[in-house]
């Protein structure tokens, strides 16, 4: 069984190309709707909040979960790793992991895979501008940034922080109203810079990416977050049997607790009803 865990209703855009992608695995979701958004609380909260959803999906029998939230992939995912998932291996010797998304994003970004020597600044690449539009969190860890330039300083990075955006979602804000606040966050990144390519820094963002890529300029590639995560699923899957993945194509959604509002945006989304339980 495979875990995807979210802060809300963002992480189904990642949970939707992992089925198309591994149709016959085990998935079961995670929303913790009640707590969202993280993109704005403090790194602890986050990361107690992150260890939660572990637990509770570690409950449901998942042996490897994709946190597909970048607030905690960024805030929290680093100490899980190295400190948390072993002392909790240690506990009941029961082997288990726990993967981000933002190394796949910063793949598709880079065109490097994670292993690659990192680009030399005097190869010759074409230069270029990526905008991240991000929750303040994520922004403020410089992550992205920092990750892109290691790896291709030929790169330029501009980022954006969108404080409502994710909230807005979560609360089924309007659709005009959510287009507003895109078109004003895209107008802030356009008066510093004028990308070459996008990525959505938020799992939530891709429900709205019609939204974005009008008010960008026109052509401006979206770099998508949840095919990137997908791929690189697979082929994390190849190489590490060791975790039980189940091949019965069974689904489970769970949700700490949301608003009805916004079940009209995920479904179309979806392109289904979802038939979420109480977490």
């Amino acid at each position: 069984m495979i875990g995807v865990f979210d802060s809300g209703f963002g992480g189904l855009t990642v949970q939707h190309a992992l089925i198309e992608a591994l149709p016959q695995r085990d998935f079961v979701y995670l929303g913790d709707n009640r707590n969202t958004p993280y993109g704005t609380k403090p790194p602890i909260d986050v990361l107690t909040l992150t260890c939660a959803g572990l637990e509770r999906l570690f409950g449901e029998g998942c042996t490897l979960v994709i946190v597909a939230c970048n607030t905690a992939s960024v805030v929290a995912l680093r100490w899980i790793q190295q400190q948390w998932l072993p002392a909790r291996r240690r506990e009941d010797g029961v082997p288990r992991n726990v993967i981000g998304i933002v190394v796949p994003t910063i793949e598709a970004a880079t065109g490097l895979g994670w292993d690659e020597e990192p680009a030399a600044a005097g190869e010759a690449k074409p230069s270029s501008t990526i905008a991240v539009f991000a929750t303040p969190r994520t922004v403020e860890s410089g992550c992205y940034p920092i990750e892109i330039r290691k790896r291709r300083p030929d790169i330029t990075v501009v980022q954006q922080a969108c404080p409502e955006l994710a909230s807005a979602i979560e609360q089924g804000v309007p659709r005009d109203d959510i287009r507003t606040l895109v078109e004003e966050y895209v107008g802030e990144l356009r008066r510093k810079a004028t990308p070459d390519r996008v990525i959505l820094g938020c799992t939530h963002y891709p429900l709205v990416a019609e939204f974005f890529a009008a008010a960008l300029p026109r052509g401006v590639p979206i770099i998508h977050q949840p095919q990137a995560t997908a791929r690189a699923l697979r082929f994390y899957l190849d190489r590490h049997p060791e975790y039980d993945a189940g091949n019965a194509g069974q689904r489970m959604f769970l949700s700490t607790g949301f608003s009805a509002e916004a079940l009209p945006l995920i479904e179309r989304f979806w392109g289904d009803k979802l038939p979420f339980r109480q977490a």
